[in-house]
């Protein structure tokens, strides 16, 4: 179930595990299986890796970060299915995915024995990088008519939705602000106008979206089944520049 009309749908090249989340998401409709119950085991899946890198298994962690993942699009796939959208999903997820992302640069770091202000730049620029791709996809969704739970402005704690509580809703989503305000308020600050943008092309879109945290798991997959590791962290500091790339053609696109 896409998020976008058919004429705005793009090649979005990290949602590769977009196909077997549907069947996973399928296979769970008619269960008491919730999309929450599916985040929670995208966290297991994401420690499992986690662990298979201190261990040296690097093979077997590249396939529980992809796995993990695919689980991430289950959830929202669930969601869908169910047709029981929840802010306290989206932000379980989204804080889910930050700590894990923390804790794998730290376990490479760790296992490379290299430098803690890498690791802390490295993280920084993958959350920014993440961050600029999901900014303008909001953007794009909320122009067509997508789901009501992503915003492009994450400032005042929404109203509950049906079958939640609004206390789960203000705890989660404090931890939404908490992790993510630096990096919104960082990209806002860069493309402030992104929001009034006439058009947001699709191959536009398909180039930001190396940005998509499945994309960069992908390849920090690659790296460590190809026992690359030392690179993960430079690569990801380097990544950045496209960050100012990629805001430029925006610009350049609606000017």
């Amino acid at each position: 179930m896409s998020k976008l009309p058919q004429e705005n749908i793009f090649l979005d090249l990290s949602d590769y595990g977009r196909s077997p989340a549907r069947f996973i998401a399928k296979s769970f409709k008619n269960t008491a299986v919730t999309p929450i119950h599916i985040t929670l085991i995208f966290v297991v899946s994401g420690l499992i890796g986690i662990w298979c890198i201190l261990n040296e298994q690097y093979w077997y962690a590249g396939f529980f970060l992809i796995l993990k993942s695919i689980l991430d699009a289950a959830d929202g796939e669930l969601a869908r299915i169910k047709q029981t959208p929840s802010y306290t999903g989206r932000y379980l997820d989204s804080v889910s995915d930050i700590i894990l992302n923390f804790l794998i640069l730290w376990t490479v770091y760790h296992v490379t024995n290299g430098s803690l202000l890498y690791m802390f730049l490295a993280f920084f620029g993958m959350q920014l990088q993440g961050t600029l791709y999901n900014y303008y996809y909001v953007i794009l969704r909320n122009k067509y008519d997508g789901d009501t739970t992503s915003r492009v402005f994450e400032i005042d704690t929404p109203i509950a939705l049906k079958g939640e509580k609004q206390s789960h809703v203000n705890i989660l989503f404090s931890c939404y602000k908490f992790c993510y305000g630096i990096f919104d308020q960082l990209i806002y600050a860069l493309d402030k106008n992104a929001a009034k943008s006439k058009k947001l092309p699709n191959w536009f879109m398909t180039l930001v979206s190396i940005f998509g945290l499945g994309f960069q798991l992908l390849l920090i997959s690659i790296l460590l089944a190809f026992n690359l590791k030392e690179f993960i962290i430079p690569f990801f500091i380097l990544f950045s520049i496209f960050i100012f790339i990629f805001i430029g053609i925006r610009k350049l696109i609606n000017h």
